[in-house]
């Protein structure tokens, strides 16, 4: 009886670890960046994708970005500490110590690069080294902390995943691929910027000059409005190059409508409520518009078929 007891205090403990160390690879900002990895792939050719090739590429770009968030964890564990949204993160609440944490992360960074290098092509195994240097190293350690447009430059390495599976199933980076980047990028500076309007004390707290902290409300609440209305119009662009056709158009208006709204509203007047409420339909918004060019990729695809059949 007393061996049962410590056997299922032993499997408990376990899966406490194991759930603890999933928390450290901020699962569900991997899920995205693997989604839109996933969008890269699908446009990159007519047809359907290799299966080896999809989901080897799905995880070794995912296992580079559970690495990347480890490293966050780890390079903002003081940030962590201070910040009320993520004292219950597994390094500051003292669940997993920095050795571990940094012990898995270098374990998950050398299987995406070994699987991405092997099996897959050089290029997206440099191009995904590069995006984890990037936003573990460059951004994490040096633009967080030093400049108020740290999301604006910081926002590369997150805009990277399309073009990294672009790259796995061509082995070649094209304009259509840096056309899914450029979307991303522009999408980041008002989704991260809604987020830190009503989470501004805690920045200021711990030493992050975010925005609002150096600039204050309302010129945040500005350049939200104006990044809205660019990315408005650069993701009318695979339209206009045909690389998407009225289908990702329409819905991309509705979309773009959608979130002009809020951030229309966001800077005529503020309040934390609205703040969150624009902060989580960026994250839908971002889903909903990758969903919509894949559709309309394989919508047309399917015509294809049936026109030449």
């Amino acid at each position: 009886m007393k061996s049962t007891v410590t056997s299922t205090r032993a499997a408990s403990s376990f899966t406490r670890q194991l759930s603890q160390y999933y928390e450290l690879t901020k699962p569900r900002v991997v899920l995205l960046i693997m989604f839109t990895a996933i969008v890269g792939m699908f446009l990159s050719i007519p047809g359907m994708v290799p299966l080896d090739t999809l989901l080897l590429a799905t995880l070794g770009i995912g296992l580079s970005a559970a690495a990347g968030a480890a490293i966050n964890h780890v390079l903002d564990q003081r940030a962590d500490l201070i910040m009320a949204r993520t004292q219950g993160r597994p390094l500051p609440s003292g669940q997993i110590n920095t050795g571990q944490a940094l012990s898995f992360a270098v374990l998950l960074a050398a299987c995406s690069i070994f699987i991405l290098a092997h099996w897959v092509n050089p290029l997206t195994a440099v191009l995904t080294a590069i995006s984890l240097i990037g936003y573990a190293v460059i951004y994490t350690v040096y633009l967080k902390h030093w400049t108020p447009q740290n999301i604006v430059i910081g926002g590369a390495a997150g805009a990277s995943p399309p073009v990294l599976g672009w790259a796995a199933v061509t082995g070649e980076v094209s304009s259509d691929a840096l056309l899914l980047f450029l979307i991303i990028f522009c999408w980041t500076p008002p989704h991260f910027w809604a987020l830190a309007l009503y989470r501004h004390k805690e920045y200021a707290d711990a030493g992050i000059p975010m925005l609002p902290v150096t600039h204050g409300n309302e010129f945040t609440r500005l350049h939200i409005l104006l990044y809205t209305l660019l990315l408005s119009g650069v993701t009318v662009m695979p339209f206009a190059t045909h690389m998407s056709g009225w289908v990702y158009l329409l819905g991309a208006l509705t979309l773009n409508i959608r979130f002009l709204w809020f951030t229309c509203n966001l800077y005529r007047e503020y309040s934390d409520a609205l703040a969150k409420r624009t902060f989580g339909y960026s994250i839908q918004y971002l889903a909903m518009l990758f969903a919509l060019i894949l559709l309309d990729h394989y919508r047309g695809f399917a015509h294809g078929l049936l026109g030449s059949s």
